[in-house]
């Protein structure tokens, strides 16, 4: 790959970053005084002012601004309101229960996703497209946080075979799971079929059914490797979101991660914790992205040569 190409790349990974932190700080600042609703109202004023001295909240917000910006590229998140700890000792306590989480839950989205999407596509107009497809659309509408209701009303209330919340062991992973897999699989499947439909209609596809190349051989050798662009696209921001979209399903399993911990932080006026989340968040989904455009380059060696991307 050619210099400017990574250049360019990461250039607007770092002013992503940067517009993702300066949105967060401003937005969070603006919906009202943190230390107030903190506070019991009967707490006096000289209580509230030497927090939001010991804070920093007393300053000037393009000081505060400033200030933080330091701190993170150092790498330093602040410390938290409620817990007077600092904020990366927080999240990193929290990040092995979403990493467990996220990749089990991807490996279903992957397991389902793109074998359901090239069966359907081979097999298109028939009752296995409509029943893939029916489940896209199911999985793909249906809200994470009603999914995860009925798994835990059927398999915990009424079978009592898994764990309703928690964690600890695997069986508090199979839901939530389950949940955020199924969701991501949908997606998955349906960008898979569509790709896959689009290249089986090649004329190369054909040249190599009348070579005499076998059905499973002109999938696996032309068509998927053809198809892996837009795949890949959708299944690295699938990959990027997880850790974002684990926050609905931590909350309803009560699972003690990532996602359940901004909710928290939220609830709290944490701002420095709700700030840290955030920005994990958003680095996960440019580092993502990232990985999506270098990947490009490898599969197609002319979008790197030409700097362009080919987005699906």
């Amino acid at each position: 790959m050619s210099g400017p190409f990574l250049l360019r790349k990461f250039a607007r990974c770092l002013l992503t970053l940067l517009l993702a932190v300066t949105f967060v700080f401003v937005v969070l600042r603006l919906s009202g005084d943190p230390v107030q609703r903190m506070l019991a109202d009967d707490v006096p004023a000289r209580v509230i002012e030497s927090y939001r001295t010991m804070w920093g909240l007393d300053r000037p917000l393009p000081e505060q601004y400033l200030r933080y910006i330091s701190q993170v590229v150092q790498g330093d998140f602040g410390v938290s309101f409620r817990d007077d700890r600092p904020v990366a000792a927080i999240i990193a306590e929290r990040i092995p229960a979403t990493l467990n989480l996220g990749l089990l839950a991807f490996g279903i989205t992957l397991l389902i996703g793109i074998p359901g999407g090239i069966v359907a596509a081979m097999n298109r107009g028939r009752l296995v497209d409509r029943v893939v497809m029916g489940f896209t659309i199911l999985g793909h509408s249906l809200p994470n946080f009603f999914l995860g209701i009925l798994l835990i009303l059927y398999f915990s209330m009424t079978l009592r075979l898994l764990p309703s919340s928690g964690i600890g062991t695997w069986q508090h992973m199979v839901m939530p799971a389950i949940t955020l897999g199924t969701s991501f699989a949908g997606t998955v499947a349906r960008f898979t079929r569509t790709a896959m439909l689009e290249v089986l209609n090649q004329p190369y596809m054909r040249t190599a059914r009348a070579k005499g190349l076998g059905r499973t051989a002109r999938v696996w050798r032309h068509a998927l490797p053809n198809a892996a662009i837009p795949i890949v696209t959708v299944i690295g921001l699938r990959l990027g979101a997880l850790v974002g979209g684990a926050t609905v399903v931590e909350t309803v399993f009560g699972y003690p991660g990532i996602g359940s911990l901004l909710v928290n932080a939220v609830a709290q006026r944490d701002l420095a914790v709700v700030q840290g989340v955030v920005l994990l968040i958003a680095f996960t989904m440019v580092l993502t992205n990232l990985i999506i455009d270098l990947a490009y380059g490898w599969l197609d060696p002319r979008i790197a040569m030409s700097g362009k991307e080919t987005k699906a």
